[in-house]
């Protein structure tokens, strides 16, 4: 194999876990566009690196390719973590092992199988995720999906506001639920409440409890709290 074919392989790998990533860094994942285009690319490497790097008799050319399946299992595990009763980044340790897989197959001469497999990642990222909200649970309370779900407040003072205010929406991104507004005005103890408007297609407190356990940790915040809100409180 020429080094040219060995470089558009490796092209190809990379290119193909960027879009894979592209779709993870849009919706704020851990694990986003370089993440993916790396282990998809250290999947090509580790393939070549099998496929061309040994010679001989007692050379296994799938030896090293097959501990990519395990190994990449290592990172996947690494962005699991466990959010009070929640678990979170399965799926996007999932789609670290596809990226992989996807390299893997770049990193063969597989183009076409390795296209194919990146189309199929990001039509089940995005076309699927609509479907399973479609099969989750109703919302409880008689709040429908286009409603403001919850209101979400933290107080601090002037000099931290801005602060404050990037940090709730860091923390707010963390949860399953679609940012709709931020605002700040003052109160009547002189301080600032910063507050924010979510909606969702089911109520989940756990993931609010948790938002508040992360900004109850700011020093500058000197109290934080959320609630549900109503569609005539969402109007006004």
């Amino acid at each position: 194999m020429t080094t040219w074919e060995m470089l558009l392989r490796l092209g190809a790998g990379v290119g193909l876990g960027a879009v894979i990533g592209f779709e993870r860094q849009y919706r704020a994942r851990m694990a986003g566009l370089r993440t993916n285009a790396l282990v998809a690319a250290g999947a090509t490497l580790f393939v070549l690196l099998s496929a061309h790097g040994f010679s001989g008799g007692d050379a296994d050319p799938t030896r090293v390719a097959a501990q990519i399946v395990s190994g990449i299992g290592f990172l996947g595990a690494g962005v699991i973590l466990r959010d009070g009763f929640n678990i979170r980044g399965l799926n996007t340790a999932a789609t670290l092992w596809c990226s992989a897989a996807v390299g893997s197959l770049a990193g063969a001469g597989m183009f076409s199988t390795a296209a194919a497999g990146t189309v199929v990642v990001v039509v089940v990222n995005t076309a699927l995720r609509t479907a399973a909200r479609a099969v989750d649970r109703p919302l409880e309370d008689g709040v429908t999906e286009h409603e403001a779900l919850y209101a979400f407040t933290a107080t601090t003072d002037d000099a931290h506001e801005a602060h404050v205010r990037a940090l709730l929406v860091q923390a707010l991104s963390r949860t399953d639920f679609r940012l709709v507004s931020v605002s700040s005005h003052d109160t009547d103890q002189g301080k600032v409440q910063v507050r924010a408007e979510l909606t969702g297609y089911r109520r989940d407190d756990r993931q609010m409890e948790s938002a508040v356990s992360r900004l109850s940790l700011e020093p500058s915040v000197t109290s934080v709290g959320w609630r549900t809100v109503t569609p005539t409180e969402a109007d006004t």
